[in-house]
């Protein structure tokens, strides 16, 4: 097997994520006991909730890094096996990043709470908005560009997450005039539940807000490359890293890129650690063949030890 390890985003969280593995294995607990010395309070918010309050973005980024890190380290420890490569999706790729000891577990949890902080209130409630896009992404580049054009306002491209699901994002009139030019040709527009319009320039504050700590972070020698969202290029420099992550906050997620380039290098196996089956999902959307695990819990852990290691 050559394998690639995959790490969800936001909107994966749901109470008792990790917990289970957590308790049953003492490297999973060590992970929650770090979040709750640096972060007080968030360790029972995962356990306990309420929702409301775990679902805020500052809370929530934080939160799924410790699960998803969690989860890998016990897989690590049960299989004896290291990925060849990671990827992680919008806010998994600090996930990814932790699994490849580019940084270290406290300082991905300080970055992600302030990167959260910063994407909430660089965008009044209620100006921005997403809506995701069924069909031919390169329609979907196309009116967007001329909508934005027009003056209405931004409106970009925010995730390419499968070959025909791409994410727009921006100011609200101006993703709406775009969906509603989309669905007369045709296509499909969902409105999104989400706090703030990611993954657009209308993120440019909280690049910038971001900026000085991930360029003070200390980032090691890394163990396997990690591909990037913004250019779905594998990373073996632990030096790019920081302007990478900054690039990322306002630039879009090239996950089908970033899927078919796991894919040429040789990757046959995809494994997504952390709550939910949705990166695992997009991969059998762009690549149907593909072998694909999700492991969350100690049952996730020990089938693919059945399942994995015995091929």
């Amino acid at each position: 097997m050559k394998i690639a390890a995959l790490f969800p985003g936001q909107n994966s969280h749901a109470l008792g994520m990790g917990q289970a593995t957590a308790a049953a294995f003492g490297v999973a607990q060590d992970v929650m006991q770090q979040t709750e010395t640096l972060l007080p309070g968030l360790s029972a918010l995962m356990k306990e909730g309420p929702l409301e309050e775990l679902t805020l973005t500052a809370n929530q980024q934080p939160a799924l890094v410790a699960a998803s890190v969690a989860v890998y380290r016990a897989w690590q420890q049960e299989t004896g096996l290291t990925p060849a490569y990671a990827a992680g999706h919008s806010l998994g790729e600090y996930s990814a990043h932790v699994a490849a000891g580019t940084l270290s577990l406290p300082d991905a949890l300080r970055l992600t709470r302030k990167r959260g902080e910063l994407m909430q209130a660089a965008v009044p409630v209620g100006v921005g908005a997403m809506s995701a896009v069924m069909g031919d992404p390169a329609a979907v580049r196309e009116v967007c560009g001329q909508v934005q054009a027009s003056g209405v306002g931004v409106v970009e491209i925010a995730n390419l997450n499968a070959p025909t699901q791409t994410v727009i994002s921006g100011d609200k009139a101006a993703v709406d005039a775009a969906a509603s030019a989309l669905k007369a040709l045709g296509l499909k527009a969902i409105p999104l539940k989400v706090s703030a319009p990611f993954h657009c320039s209308l993120m440019e504050p909280a690049r910038e807000g971001l900026l000085p700590d991930l360029t003070a972070a200390e980032y090691s020698p890394m163990l396997f490359p990690v591909v990037a969202n913004v250019s779905a290029q594998p990373v073996s420099d632990a030096g790019q890293v920081a302007a990478l992550l900054a690039q990322q906050i306002t630039g879009s997620v090239r996950w089908v890129e970033s899927i078919q380039q796991l894919a040429a290098l040789g990757v046959d196996t995809f494994v997504e650690f952390g709550n939910g089956t949705v990166l695992t999902g997009l991969v059998k959307r762009i690549l149907p063949e593909a072998r694909t695990y999700n492991v969350h819990t100690p049952d996730d852990i020990a089938a693919f030890g059945t399942a994995g290691l015995g091929e």
